[in-house]
């Protein structure tokens, strides 16, 4: 998301991590922006933490909590989103009093409910609506804003209310429709064709660029990073050979189906229909979730997708480099490569909506609560100039 709003033209000025890999990829990637590296939940004097010349100028808060509660003890409902880090994300929003705030998270959260049976996403609206804000939430794809995936999500705007806030305007529209949606082939066709177990985490550029997608995300790369595949087993490999596009693991026969972990000698029974599912070259891809180490299938080799192919997926350009190891082991804490990238929002979604807000405050004078002249101001906030 910061990435995104950096290229929209609104810099990160302070974020916050926890994870010790992840906050040496955005170390990496953010030079300029000062970040808090602990548990959000500890902070407890902001000032202390942020210099004093960006405390007075803090426009928006950005991120994504997870609404889930934390909080197991007692009678408290660990699906009532007062009892998670959103409440630390309002926190942060009540303290600053920034002109906006963006809050993205997965698309369930429109139809959780708590134990009682009030709706996460109304508790959530009202909670923002205490502080100050005026507040809307849409669900947008990533695809419709030249990410070259189908990822779904629901993006949670407010606006300080002393400004005018409008639902129909704070949104970005679709930029791209379906016939020109970017596929899979057109994200990672120049990536260097490697097979099970090769490639580095440096290597060069072995095609031109074939096309606008390719062009942007070679801009100031020296190279082409994180690009390797894991080393799979000829029983694993045999299998890959026999699934097609649209495929999975589900639709191989008795032969190439999985085994039991632990016990190579027993087939497993269970069958997930996206695990090691080959994807359509020709499509954006399905979601790009933290576990696509496995999800996937390249479409034209024999092999699961490469952190850097995840990457082109999610629309970072290869100049954003991943920290960390590839993988991770189930019980390791620290986020891999992987995980990183599948977490993360598109950055090209993510500038579309950073746009928009900034040309959202620049028509700020112009813009009715009663949506009165809805159409007239929509194209102008569509087609204007940055």
């Amino acid at each position: 998301m910061s990435l995104g709003f950096e290229m929209a033209g609104l810099p990160t000025a302070v974020a916050s991590e926890i994870d010790e890999w992840a906050g040496d990829t955005f170390e990496r990637n953010h030079p300029n922006t000062k970040l808090l590296r602990g548990d959000i939940r500890d902070i407890k004097d902001w000032d202390a933490l942020v210099p004093s010349a960006i405390q007075e100028g803090v426009d928006g808060v950005i991120g994504g909590p997870p609404c889930q509660g934390f909080s197991l003890s007692g009678n408290r409902d660990r699906h009532d989103p007062r009892n998670s880090l959103f409440m630390d994300f309002l926190r942060c929003v009540k303290h600053f009093r920034p002109k906006f705030f963006v809050m993205e998270n997965v698309k369930g959260l429109l139809s959780m409910k708590t134990a009682d049976g009030s709706a996460v996403i109304e508790i959530i609206l009202n909670e923002f609506s205490k502080a100050g804000y005026k507040t809307s939430y849409s669900v947008l794809n990533s695809a419709w804003f030249g990410a070259p995936q189908l990822r779904e999500r629901v993006f949670i705007i407010g606006v300080a209310e002393e400004y005018p806030f409008n639902e129909s305007l704070i949104f970005p529209q679709p930029k791209i429709q379906f016939d020109d949606y970017i596929t899979v082939d057109m994200a990672t066709s120049d990536l260097p064709p490697i097979e099970s177990g090769e490639g580095s985490e440096l290597q060069g550029y072995r095609t031109l660029p074939q096309n606008d997608y390719q062009i942007w995300a070679r801009q100031k790369s020296v190279g082409v990073f994180n690009h390797v595949a894991m080393r799979h087993t000829d029983r694993l490999i045999e299998r890959f050979k026999v699934i097609n596009a649209g495929q999975s693991v589900a639709d191989v026969s008795e032969e190439h189906s999985a085994l039991k972990r632990g016990n190579p000698k027993i087939k497993s029974g269970k069958v997930f229909g996206q695990n090691n599912m080959r994807v359509f070259s020709n499509l954006p891809s399905p979601t790009v979730a933290a576990s696509f180490q496995s999800n996937f299938i390249h479409p034209h080799l024999n092999r699961n997708f490469t952190a850097r192919e995840g990457a082109r997926l999610q629309s970072f350009p290869d100049n954003y480099i991943f920290m960390g190891r590839r993988t991770t082991m189930s019980w390791e804490k620290s986020l891999s490569q992987y995980q990183q990238i599948g977490n993360a929002v598109p950055p090209l979604l993510a500038k579309a909506i950073a746009a928009n807000i900034s040309r959202y405050f620049e028509m700020i004078d112009s813009i009715s609560e009663d949506n009165g002249h809805r159409r007239s101001l929509q194209m102008a906030l569509l087609d204007s100039p940055r």
